[in-house]
């Protein structure tokens, strides 16, 4: 639910920041109080409290209370998206891209421990994370193949990522490519829509590239998948971030300033106005939205 309010002035009081939020990326989060459970976040306070959807401010921050600053993992903490030098380089839609895939995105390249020299299966490239995670990838010096539909096929081979179709053949094709990666990183949305991916999951032919091995394999989609196969999905990882943190809020001042320099992107696939919110949660739930969705603030 989203209700729209006016109110005549905003007054920001002991530790609370106020400033303008101008336009906000949207991705369904499939199962908001599952995510809350996983990362001891009380609902009001996934997705910026907005039932469902995760809001990711670009070129500034909101009015936030006390408690939620108090949290460790804290977004708008530690979000310097509204750095001056950054914001230069940096419009508002992009920045509204960067919040959310970067942070999945890095949290989970950094629990698998991405290094040098080592082969990266990123299945998904062309979701946001995925995307982020290939570039992720790359800059860690990992060779990195990508399953990805035509929609991002060639953006992707452009970084240097080596791109694959997804689908039936998979497994044969990966096999041809790279024999068993080291490690596979599974970003397809199969959490939101099951009937998209082939009965049982992609999971086990995930599995079945990395050697048979699940413990190489990561996903931050099918959780179920994952509880069955024993495929790693994040919830018994050790918190990689400053001072014990679990989200990885902490990169975005980096990434932002790479986006900035032309150095990293986030695919933009559509803008909306906020009264078209409901769309633009229905293309994201569907699992084709190709891109990034971002919610514009008039």
């Amino acid at each position: 639910m989203i209700a729209r309010k006016h109110v005549d002035h905003c007054v920001a009081h002991t530790r609370e920041v106020r400033d303008a939020c101008r336009q906000a990326g949207v991705a369904g989060l499939g199962d908001p109080d599952a995510c809350s459970r996983r990362f001891d976040l009380r609902p009001a306070e996934v997705g910026l409290g907005a039932g469902g959807l995760h809001l990711g401010v670009g070129g500034g921050d909101v009015l936030l209370p006390r408690s939620l600053l108090r949290q460790r993992d804290c977004l708008f903490r530690r979000l310097s998206l509204c750095d001056r030098r950054i914001q230069s380089g940096l419009d508002m839609i992009q920045a509204a891209s960067l919040t959310m895939a970067v942070e999945t995105a890095y949290r989970y390249i950094d629990w698998l421990g991405v290094a040098d020299g080592q082969t990266l299966l990123v299945n998904g490239g062309g979701t946001v994370i995925g995307f982020a995670a290939v570039q992720i990838g790359l800059m860690r010096g990992a060779r990195v193949i990508a399953t990805a539909g035509e929609s991002q096929a060639e953006r992707l081979r452009a970084l240097g990522a080596i791109v694959t179709p997804y689908g039936e053949g998979m497994v044969e094709r990966v096999r041809a490519i790279a024999g068993a990666p080291d490690l596979v990183f599974d970003t397809a949305p199969l959490n939101m829509r099951p009937d998209l991916g082939p009965p049982g999951g992609v999971l086990p032919e995930l599995v079945a590239i990395a050697g048979g091995d699940p413990k190489r394999v990561m996903t931050c989609g099918d959780f179920a998948g994952a509880a069955a196969l024993g495929v790693r999905m994040g919830n018994e990882e050790a918190p990689g971030g400053p001072d014990g943190t679990m989200l990885r809020y902490d990169m975005l001042r980096r990434f932002a300033g790479l986006a900035a320099e032309g150095r990293f992107s986030i695919p933009i696939a559509s803008t909306f106005p906020l009264t078209e919110w409901r769309k633009a949660l229905d293309i994201s739930l569907s699992g084709r939205a190709h891109g990034k969705l971002v919610l514009v603030m008039n």
